[in-house]
């Protein structure tokens, strides 16, 4: 069910309705269509154009470019969980002869496999597909100019080549699976690899005069799994709630978290940039907050989808011209916009049902040296353990079942927590990747590497 506009303070929507006014006429957009998304629901949409009468809504359709990867990916991920291929397998071994096979899945998806960020011949988003037949078409003679693994370099073809692999392993065209996996499940009507009206005509506004240009339309062909559907704000909204919460029908909460981490090296300026290539998605730091998603684009529009997931606030963006206004940034600021004014309400503090007494003996303060630890276990079955105070490594756990738990992120992601108990049954210390914390600094009582001092704690005399 969609939120009522309402829900949001009028404050609120009139700030996001002059944002994208002020992208509209700045960026010389023919038409400009908005969403936000919140708690999984519409809670606003709006929309600017230059022709009287004719204002877009959120069901027009509009070409999406690039956010077609994600889609993609989201495909290659659903393999992966099937059991059916490895992130880490070579394409080699599944869709053998490409001459590019051998990077990983993994790299492919995150724009690491070395390739060409374009496929030869003629600019190919403005020519028709059936110039690239094939994949050998779509690849050259010289696929590769990176060694595989070592840098992101983003690469269309190597999203025509996933698209080949769903294609392979499926025994189906990329988009009848897109269709029966992904845009069926979600509810996703709207979203097509061909436009179906109401849809945006694509146009070129001239740099230095107040002139358009019409953009040709073309059937991508092999390319399509990297940039060739149109959708609208509402189904990308949708996509969005998904992507941030995932759907178990069509890919679970844990794959799509996967799916968000950065998985590709970055140059220096993309360090400083603020910017990450995931699995099939982009990370972006955008005034202090941090957005995952895709960016798209194509001869005539432009497109971006944009998730806090923290502030659980999601936008998109859609113009018909070439160039013009940064939706990126016009996305950043919608979500920036509700996140301020109305920050998301917490869900009340609860209780657990019932706790493991042993792991209640582990909770409180441990110390790794010098260094002051807390372990706390929360409402969601989950230990947390971080510095007491200041910077330093964190990370929430997991537990395995057997008394040992598994960490979640940062520095101990993957790595084992495993509670060392005394004959008696007391805990002696926490081992955690061969770090040993205790309950005092330097406890003489527990195994601490390089033992202890036997002269103790002492001044200077």
């Amino acid at each position: 069910m969609t939120t009522p506009q309402e829900e949001l303070l009028p404050g609120t929507r009139r700030a996001l309705l002059h944002r994208i006014a002020v992208a509209q006429a700045e960026g010389r957009a023919p038409s400009l269509v908005a969403t936000v998304v919140r708690g999984g629901a519409t809670v606003w949409s709006g929309a600017r154009t230059s022709v009287e009468g004719q204002s877009p809504d959120e069901n027009v359709q509009y070409r999406i470019g690039s956010i077609t990867k994600t889609f993609t990916a989201v495909l290659v991920l659903r393999l992966r969980d099937e059991g059916v291929l490895d992130l880490g397998d070579p394409l080699e071994k599944h869709l053998p002869g490409t001459g590019a096979g051998e990077a990983t899945v993994a790299e492919l998806l995150a724009h690491s496999g070395g390739l060409t960020a374009e496929p030869p011949g003629p600019w190919w988003e403005r020519t028709p597909g059936s110039l690239r037949p094939d994949l050998a078409d779509v690849l050259g003679e010289q696929p590769l100019v990176h060694p595989v693994g070592r840098r992101f370099h983003y690469s269309n073809p190597g999203y025509a080549l996933l698209g080949a692999l769903v294609e392979k392993v499926r025994g189906a065209s990329w988009e009848d699976v897109l269709r029966r996996e992904v845009l069926e499940p979600l509810g996703l009507s709207r979203t097509s690899v061909r436009p179906s009206g109401p849809h945006a005509g694509g146009w070129a506004v001239h740099p230095w005069a107040d002139v358009m240009l019409q953009e040709p339309v073309e059937d991508l062909g092999r390319m399509a799994p990297a940039g060739q559907l149109w959708s609208t704000a509402s189904d990308l909204g949708r996509f969005a709630s998904f992507l941030a919460n995932g759907d178990e029908r069509v890919l679970s909460a844990q794959s799509l978290r996967e799916m968000r981490t950065p998985a590709a090296a970055v140059e220096a300026a993309d360090v400083a940039g603020g910017y990450a290539y995931c699995l099939g998605m982009e990370i972006r730091h955008q005034d202090g907050r941090t957005l995952v998603g895709h960016s798209g684009s194509l001869p005539g529009f432009l497109a971006c989808l944009a998730i806090s997931v923290e502030d659980d606030v999601a936008a998109v963006v859609l113009a018909n011209c070439t160039s013009g206004p940064l939706v990126t940034a016009v996305a950043g600021d919608l979500v920036r916009i509700v996140a301020e004014a109305e920050p998301r309400i917490p869900a009340p503090w609860k209780p657990l049902r019932e706790a493991d007494p042993a792991v209640l003996d582990l909770v409180g303060q441990w110390y790794w040296g010098t260094h002051a630890f807390a372990l706390r276990l929360s409402g969601d079955g989950l230990v947390s353990l971080g510095p007491l105070s200041g910077d330093g490594r964190r990370s929430r756990f997991r537990s395995n079942g057997d008394g040992t738990w598994t960490g979640l992120e940062g520095y101990y992601a993957g790595e084992l927590l495993q509670p060392v108990r005394r004959p008696d049954g007391s805990v002696s210390h926490l081992d955690l990747g061969s770090f040993v914390f205790t309950r005092r600094p330097y406890d003489e009582t527990a195994p601490v590497p390089g033992g202890v001092d036997p002269e103790g704690w002492r001044g200077i005399g």
